[in-house]
């Protein structure tokens, strides 16, 4: 295995000057840089990853923060997941995952213990306990969700609040003006879970707004869960047209179960769902669904975790814009 020795010999440097260009902390001339960068390739050398984090002062990890909680789609967490490592490669990091629920003492202890070069955290809430802890730490931070009080902490998302709107008004733009939401699961809201606040209060906005008639109820991600909330949005509203579900682990037994009661999507009951494209073409029908961008946001929070760590980039928050693609699961009311 060669060393960065072998390497300084090839390209008639020093080994300090290898060292500088695989760290990058002083000028090297391109014509140097050029012969030592043929010399690594032609001699196949790979940096030990000890020494070089040792050399920069940077482990070339990143801890995703991603509690898998009894009430969370973890499918569509995972897709998270492979979007942040696959990102963090580009970057030459990989990726630490922290999934137990542990407040802020799993981040103080890989922060503390300089495991990590930056941190990215999921599953925020409005009044999010961590986020007091990620501003005293020395490594950045970036939150795939929006707390109430994000201050100086770089946040990226899906704009929940405009999605839920957007879904009340595709509805309305059909015809529909008695629309029930199936909800995450009571714990959600009741941990004031970020996206699920957000996004209750654009889908309020748009009903008051149309002067729709709407129900929503929280629901259990189980069988029987579903039955019990499809019966409270049909005791509120006995000439229900249409559901927004936002809720992914709730689609498969609701269709099974409307279908069981002889009601027919999109014929008897139009659905707009809020859930990642694959789950909405994978379903008996093809829904009309809200996108959730996992690829799109894992890629923008490791970016943003990265031009943070680099210097170059400010914090800020980036909300993206809501996709709604209509398929076999809305229909035009007469």
């Amino acid at each position: 295995m060669a060393t960065i020795s072998d390497v300084a010999r090839a390209a008639g440097v020093s080994a300090s000057t290898v060292s500088y260009v695989l760290s990058g902390r002083r000028p090297i001339s391109a014509g140097t840089r050029a012969r030592v960068e043929a010399a690594i390739a032609e001699l196949h050398y790979h940096p030990h990853a000890g020494a070089r984090a040792l050399a920069s002062s940077r482990t070339n990890v990143l801890a995703l923060v991603a509690p898998l909680r009894v009430d969370v789609s973890v499918p569509v967490i995972m897709q998270f997941v492979t979007a942040v490592v696959t990102a963090a490669r580009r970057f030459s990091h990989d990726v630490l995952l922290l999934t137990k629920d542990e407040g802020t003492a799993g981040l103080e202890r890989v922060a503390g213990a300089a495991m990590v070069d930056g941190l990215i955290v999921m599953d925020v809430e409005r009044d999010d306990i961590r986020v007091p802890a990620l501003r005293r730490l020395k490594q950045p931070a970036v939150l795939i969700g929006l707390p109430d009080r994000p201050g100086d902490l770089t946040c990226v998302d899906l704009d929940f609040t405009a999605t839920g709107y957007e879904c009340v008004r595709h509805l309305a733009g059909h015809g529909h003006r008695r629309i029930g939401l199936v909800g995450p699961g009571p714990g959600v809201y009741q941990r004031g879970t970020s996206y699920a606040t957000r996004f209750l209060s654009g889908f309020s906005d748009a009903a008051a707004e149309l002067g729709l008639a709407v129900a929503v109820h929280a629901c259990e991600p189980s069988f029987s869960g579903v039955g019990d909330c499809l019966r409270r949005i049909e005791a509120e509203l006995p000439d229900l047209s249409a559901l927004v579900v936002h809720n992914e682990e709730a689609l498969a037994p609701l269709l099974e179960l409307l279908r069981g009661s002889g009601r027919r999507v999109p014929e008897d009951i139009s659905i707009v769902a809020v859930c990642p494209r694959d789950v909405a073409l994978a379903l008996p029908v093809r829904l009309t669904s809200a996108d959730i961008p996992a690829h799109e946001v894992g890629t923008l929070a490791v970016e943003m975790t990265m031009g943070l760590l680099d210097g170059g980039r400010r914090p800020e928050t980036r909300l993206l814009a809501p996709t709604i693609i209509d398929r076999d699961s809305c229909r035009t009311l007469p």
